[in-house]
């Protein structure tokens, strides 16, 4: 019998359960004929072969018709794997009729379709196949056609080992049954975890955005006063050349943080607009990387681009290059030579930062990017949670390690089916 879903498997699930249960009744069926046709020669047991040969050929037909069907179809209803296991309950009980009714010892083989539709079925059509079940089982209690037996200590051997045979067919579809189910149900409390854990990170996300979107409407006012003082300062006649030099990075950089402020609302989770710009790839890690450069002069930091094929053209994504800039700026609290590595291949761009200091805590590596950290703590607090969210969003992955000859080295994937032109 076919792996099948727990009850409550969907439309998508439903199908999949049929198409299976339509391969495996391609064995059953063989096995059928095959037991019909050489069951008199080996055992010298008579059969009604043409009667049951007919009723194989009719379900090959219908198994055939099935398999075409499904072959185009996207989803199916619980109702219609309701009805293919009916038939297959009609289908062995007509069989038995041929061939000794209740008395044949494979009679029990008529409860792994009950199984199946307890597997799979809403209740009530549960209570349909199982009615069935026992329906076909008390009629053929009463009504089949009977095996020939002359010797009744021969008929009494090969009963026995026909229940032999039910025993160990049944211990095999229960472990079976239990062993799949198990493994989808264990399969779907991951994946319920892990949605679970997406929808907590996502609320923090949301959370900091809203305080960053506050934080960015209060600090407009102060960074304008910094910046008319600064240029004041800066015209002073009494400051030296040394001091105005000062006064005009200062200037610069208030300049970049009322640039960076100015977009937090918008960076904070927004979503792609079809007017955002785009970049060869190349071009537009260069550009992240000397713009960081320029606040981080005093920083080893060395690009590598090593795509293999034509470079793809990507949206360029505020939330991903902020990220970017959060792994950067990580690295370099780290300290030590800082290298930023970039390529793609046909389904995959990679970036990849690494830096030579002391390399990651445990705590990092098991949750970097789940959940904030203490302020300072490594170097990955905040930063990684953002990182994180704006990877994820992008059906890209995050993985932190330490690298054997010592640094940190932090990983980006992202599907360029996503980012990509």
């Amino acid at each position: 019998m076919p792996m099948l879903p727990p009850p409550a498997a969907d439309a998508a699930e439903t199908l999949t359960s049929i198409r299976r249960l339509v391969v495996v009744r391609w064995w059953v069926l063989a096995t059928a004929a095959a037991a019909v046709l050489t069951v008199p020669l080996l055992l010298d047991i008579a059969l009604p072969a043409p009667p049951m040969l007919a009723a194989i050929a009719l379900a090959l037909g219908w198994n055939a018709l099935t398999a075409r069907r499904l072959a185009a179809a996207i989803d199916a209803a619980a109702a219609e794997l309701f009805s293919q296991l009916c038939l297959d309950l009609v289908l062995f009980s007509v069989l038995l009729f041929f061939s000794g009714g209740a008395t044949n010892p494979l009679v029990s083989l008529l409860l792994p379709p009950v199984a199946v539709a307890a597997l799979t079925l809403p209740p009530r059509l549960v209570a349909a196949v199982a009615t069935l079940a026992v329906g076909a089982y008390s009629l053929l209690m009463v009504s089949f056609v009977p095996l020939p037996f002359d010797d009744p200590a021969r008929a009494t051997r090969l009963h026995l080992g026909g229940m032999w045979l039910t025993f160990v067919v049944s211990v095999a579809l229960i472990g079976w049954f239990i062993l799949r189910m198990t493994a989808t149900i264990r399969s779907r409390d991951a994946e319920l975890a892990h949605a679970r854990e997406q929808a907590l990170r996502d609320e923090r996300v949301l959370a900091l955005g809203t305080l960053a979107a506050g934080a960015a409407h209060e600090l407009g006012t102060p960074l304008a006063t910094m910046a008319v003082l600064a240029g004041e300062l800066e015209h002073d006649a009494a400051a030296t050349p040394a001091t105005r030099a000062d006064l005009a990075l200062l200037r610069e950089q208030i300049a970049h943080c009322k640039r960076i402020i100015s977009g937090l609302a918008e960076r904070a989770g927004a979503e792609r607009a079809e007017h955002a710009e785009r970049m060869r790839c190349d071009e537009w890690l260069a550009v992240v990387h000397a713009g960081w450069l320029d606040l981080r002069g005093d920083v080893d930091c060395r690009l590598e681009i090593v795509g293999t094929g034509a470079t793809p053209r990507v949206v360029v994504e505020p939330t991903l290059e902020q990220g970017i800039v959060n792994l950067l700026n990580n690295a370099a609290r780290a300290g030590g030579q800082i290298t930023m590595r970039a390529g793609w291949d046909e389904a995959t761009l990679f970036l990849e930062v690494r830096d030579h200091g002391p390399g990651f805590s445990e705590v990092v590596l098991r949750a970097g990017g789940s959940t904030p950290f203490p302020s300072h703590a490594s170097g990955s607090g905040i930063g990684l949670l953002l990182t994180r969210a704006a990877i994820d969003r992008l059906g890209g992955r995050l993985t932190l390690s330490n690298p054997p000859d010592g640094g940190a080295l932090a990983r980006i994937e992202l599907p360029l089916a996503r980012i990509a032109l």
